[in-house]
């Protein structure tokens, strides 16, 4: 179900396009979805579909194709490290590695306290900045040292209780 809130949300996003154009308006509602419930489950995908005259699969096909929209929960703080070419030629896989076993997860889980969801992410376009990490979808860390890695992880892991 989509409260009320979420609608007047979901309403803003859509008078920014034409009329008969509203399905334009399908990221950013999934998006509210996720800030909402914190992932975009396939009863949400059907309600947004319904909402915006969408084939509930043509929604599925753009939650499912940007890994920014979470298909299960995952942990507080999700850690996409860039895996592409320049960032491997940098680090990058040391980088995933470093971090899976500092977490004690591979790619793809969630630590057992919910904290961290490791998971690895195409290009985020700061190659010369490799390798290069996304936390929580907004915040880009560059140069991803160990010890970055490790005050990083730290310092989440420090706030995560509050």
């Amino acid at each position: 179900m989509i409260s009320n809130e979420t609608k007047l949300r979901f309403d803003r996003e859509v008078a920014k396009y034409p009329a008969d154009q509203k399905q334009s308006a399908v990221m950013a509602c999934l998006a509210i979805v996720q800030q909402e419930l914190g992932h975009v489950s396939s009863d949400s995908e059907r309600l947004v579909a319904e909402y915006l005259g969408m084939a509930p699969i043509a929604v599925h096909e753009v939650t499912s194709f940007y890994n920014m929209y979470n298909q299960r929960p995952v942990g507080k703080y999700k850690l996409n490290v860039c895996t592409n070419l320049p960032c491997q030629l940098r680090d990058g896989v040391s980088t995933l590695q470093y971090l899976e076993k500092k977490l004690g997860i591979s790619m793809g889980e969630t630590t057992p306290d919910g904290l961290f969801t490791l998971q690895q992410s195409e290009c985020l376009g700061a190659c010369a900045d490799s390798p290069v990490m996304l936390v929580n979808d907004r915040s880009m860390c560059s140069f991803m040292t160990p010890e970055k890695l490790d005050q990083l992880v730290d310092g989440l892991r420090a706030a995560g209780g509050k």
